[in-house]
């Protein structure tokens, strides 16, 4: 199997897919979510993160904006969270807000970046994103906002 450029294994678009990972514990509903971040180690412990805390598994990844566009518009795995980094690889985090508004709208989408700046945040949710994240310091409030889209009553926005 190929490799993408973190080293993971990558499917022929570079997304690296994941397995699900919990047992019969796991709760009635689950988040699927896809991740774009750029940092290898951000992104292991931020998935180990959510997987241990929040009822969330994680779909894929990608790490740079064409990446992640391409997964949106395909559309073949479900997905009801995108939480993406802003500073990528290649491209931009705002790039990703915005084609995952235009694809997967029904999808809750964050920011979670180490550059939550107000600028920063008022550029994020002008272009379509509902919440955003300080890496450095909401990462208990992304866990809490995972739980509280889990337990949403179905049809209920995400936003």
């Amino acid at each position: 199997m190929p490799m993408n450029g973190r080293g993971a294994v990558a499917n022929a678009a570079g997304v690296a897919p994941r397995a699900r990972t919990h047992g019969a514990a796991t709760p009635a509903r689950s988040l699927d979510v896809f991740v774009v971040e750029d940092n290898l180690i951000v992104l292991e412990s931020l998935v180990a993160a959510l997987e241990e805390l929040a009822p969330v598994h994680v779909v894929g990844s990608a790490a740079d904006e064409s990446v992640a566009v391409d997964w949106l518009a395909a559309g073949g795995e479900r997905c009801d969270l995108v939480i993406v980094d802003i500073f990528l690889r290649s491209g931009s985090g705002l790039g990703v807000i915005a084609a995952a508004r235009r694809r997967r709208p029904a999808a809750a989408l964050v920011v979670l970046s180490n550059y939550a700046t107000d600028e920063m945040r008022s550029r994020c949710l002008a272009t379509g994103a509902d919440r955003v994240f300080d890496k450095s310091r909401d990462i208990d409030q992304l866990v809490a906002y995972c739980v509280a889209l889990a337990t949403r009553e179905p049809g209920e926005l995400p936003h």
